[in-house]
């Protein structure tokens, strides 16, 4: 069955196309909700919620762009309101203050991308969640401001806090796997 037979099926309410559409890419969208989401009982929670939407938001779909980037921007919506309803991006420093200093570790070159992501679950739901959404989704300061309630300053500051605790964390996984 070709993507576009699937989706016009998943349109039509059909139960089996539904199942082979989740099958499909519940894979990298659980992988999108656990950077997001500490746990895995509320990513899978996330995910699951996140499915509903696209099956009961299929007919909005309009053919233009990618279908699998339409599925993970409702994925990630749905990721962002679990997060508001459980957590305040209260945490703010002022950025001016801050200096961003240059890594002497190479992520790429002494990590696995499975223990990046095991490091990005270390930060906090700030941190990660902006960090996600900037470096990961690529999404703008204000954009982000503006899906998470928060200042453009409060959201440049999360990422820039961010980048300082991945920084110590890798230099740590390096200095541990260094022995």
């Amino acid at each position: 069955m070709t993507e576009i037979e699937l989706i016009e099926k998943c349109q039509r309410n059909d139960r089996r196309a539904q199942r082979v559409l989740y099958e499909k890419y519940s894979g990298k969208m659980f992988a999108v909700c656990r950077r997001y989401v500490k746990s895995t009982e509320n990513a899978e929670e996330v995910m699951i919620e996140g499915f509903c939407k696209v099956f009961k938001k299929m007919d909005m779909y309009s053919g233009k762009g990618s279908f699998e980037g339409w599925i993970r921007r409702i994925i990630i919506n749905e990721a962002l309101m679990f997060i508001r309803k459980k957590y305040r991006f209260s945490e703010h420093a002022d950025i001016t203050e801050m200096p961003v200093r240059a890594t002497t570790v190479n992520v790429e070159d002494q990590l696995a991308a499975q223990d990046i992501l095991n490091l990005l679950e270390k930060l906090p739901t700030g941190y990660r969640t902006v960090f996600s959404l900037y470096v990961i989704e690529g999404y703008k300061h204000r954009e982000i401001a503006e899906m998470l309630g928060i200042s453009i300053n409060t959201s440049k500051s999360q990422l820039i806090l961010a980048k300082r605790k991945l920084k110590v964390l890798v230099e740590e996984a390096y200095k541990m796997g260094s022995r």
